[in-house]
């Protein structure tokens, strides 16, 4: 099956890889070694920039209504409540979903399994990927089946999206460099009351005694996560051995919250890992597979989903042959230059809440206090904190497909959101598309009516200034809504370079 795409397993990254390739017409299998959703999922947030690419196959409407939006994110320090982030306020004018969004991981899967299934794809549970060789023209993997049969499966390409000890990356021989925190998260789902039980995110950052409350909804039920303080060395063999008693409470107590009752208890250590490789000849590696990384900022399932999504357009293109193989390079120069950024930045924040000492303590509870509640008293700080926490931020400027400049929306730009001209509409169209704000001229027309794409022209006004756009300017958009080439002039002959190099002659 040369026009196929074996995909290694189905958390959210290999469904979401699953869903974006038959959307576009690529025929897959996905199987997965487990023998079923996950039920005990750690991943809680889902970011305003998942939810704009989840607009592309209709499904964000359906999770914003099974999860809960916090419209806020509270940050304590000496049981004091030091500073606020209203993600309601603050990202109303630059995305459709100005909040974040909470919904436990095992939910989330069983809702992309269920959209996978009515597009006819079917995840082959308790199946495993043993190893796969790689020819000229495809791949051949053998797969052991629920009954223990081994069996060979032929596919064009194959996507490791099958976690931390990925059998696809040691299979191609990428390396996994980073290290490991000596101290222990726990998570528990629990039911709790208090104020700080009521709806909203909260932060607590106190002697190294790190929790975060993310609630479920507005009557006490959510999931707290925290550090596991004083077990790094005893319990290193034998973390399953503690219980919610054995851990610290005194940051919880300090937002106000009182655990009612332990759902469901566990631990793990935090590691932070980026491949040195994330593709290598037909193999790609997706999501936990290429990088793993600390909770901070609930960034890890939206990073893996935001892979699937770049890698399921490339793919794509160069199955149906209308893009040349050397497209799939920029997979990796993309997505690892993020996944390094990333991990610097939870690095820096997990570092900063969990550092032991005098000195770190002195900064967390004496300086951040004070420091905290100027900075998020500025509106310039509060957009930059909801941008980067939110992916909105995300740009390939410095990748190989980025090009131009209009206004300030650089080529590599996500696609900005203009409120109530519902610009994103068009954008549930996974192709090559072209904007113009303002009126496009005869020859832009007609160019996109030969190279066959739609040509999307809105008003241009304060809104559209707001947000950085330029009047009468040409945005090539790329099939994940990232602006691939931005011209001032609307210049038939750049656009037309621009997918020469990129994609070849028009056919």
């Amino acid at each position: 099956m040369q026009d196929t795409v074996l995909i290694v397993g189905a958390g959210p990254s290999g469904l979401v890889l699953a869903l974006w390739l038959t959307r576009q017409g690529v025929k897959v299998r996905i199987v997965d070694k487990s023998d079923g959703p996950g039920t005990s999922s750690r991943a809680m947030a889902v970011q305003a920039r998942t939810l704009e690419l989840y607009r592309q196959l209709e499904l964000a409407d359906d999770v914003v209504a099974a999860g809960h939006p916090a419209p806020a994110v509270n940050f304590w320090i000496g049981g004091r409540q030091r500073a606020r982030l209203p993600m309601d306020t603050v990202g109303k004018q630059l995305t459709p979903y100005p909040f974040l969004l909470l919904y436990p991981q095992d939910r989330h899967e069983q809702r992309l399994v269920k959209r996978l299934k009515a597009l006819g794809v079917v995840v082959e549970r308790q199946t495993e990927c043993l190893g796969f060789e790689e020819h000229a023209t495809g791949i051949v993997a053998r797969l052991c089946r629920p009954d223990g049969r081994e069996e060979d499966c032929e596919a064009a390409y194959i996507a490791g999206c099958d976690g931390a000890r990925s059998i696809v990356r040691h299979q191609i021989g990428a390396g996994f460099p980073g290290g490991s925190y000596s101290k222990f998260f726990y998570v528990a789902d629990v039911q709790a009351s208090g104020e700080a039980a009521r709806g909203e995110a909260h932060v607590a950052l106190d002697h190294a005694d790190f929790v975060a409350w993310l609630p479920y909804d507005e009557h006490g039920s959510g999931r707290l996560i925290g550090v596991a303080e004083g077990h790094e060395t005893q319990d290193a063999e034998h973390p399953d051995s503690l219980t919610f008693d054995d851990v610290g409470h005194e940051a919880i107590a300090s937002i106000g919250l009182r655990v009612e009752q332990v759902r469901w208890f566990s631990t793990y250590h935090v590691h932070h890992r980026v491949t040195d490789h994330y593709r290598r000849g037909r193999a790609f590696l997706v999501g936990d597979a290429a990088h793993i990384h600390s909770p901070a900022g609930g960034q890890g399932m939206n990073t893996g989903i935001g892979d699937a999504i770049n890698l399921a357009w490339k793919l794509a293109a160069v199955l149906q042959r209308a893009a040349p193989d050397s497209l799939l390079d920029s997979y990796q120069a993309e997505r690892r230059a993020f996944a390094l950024k990333l991990v610097e930045t939870t690095d820096r924040v997990f570092g900063f809440v969990t550092a032991d000492g005098s000195f770190a303590d002195f900064m967390r509870t004496r300086i951040a206090p004070l420091v905290a509640p100027l900075a998020y008293g500025i509106e310039a700080v509060r957009e930059y904190a909801f941008r980067l926490v939110s992916q909105t931020m995300l740009s390939y400027h410095e990748g190989p497909l980025a090009e131009g400049r209009a206004g300030e929306v650089r080529g590599g730009d996500r696609l900005p959101w203009v409120a109530g001209a519902d610009n994103y509409g068009p954008l549930s169209n996974i192709g090559w598309q072209v904007h113009v704000y303002g009126q496009p001229h005869q020859d832009l027309a007609d160019w996109c009516h030969w190279r066959n794409i739609p040509l999307h022209r809105f008003d241009f006004g304060p809104a559209q200034q707001a947000a950085g756009l330029e009047q009468d300017a040409a945005y090539l958009i790329r099939p994940d809504t990232y602006v691939g080439c931005a011209d001032t002039d609307a210049s038939v002959d750049a656009l037309e370079a621009y997918l020469l190099r990129h994609l070849g002659p028009a056919t």
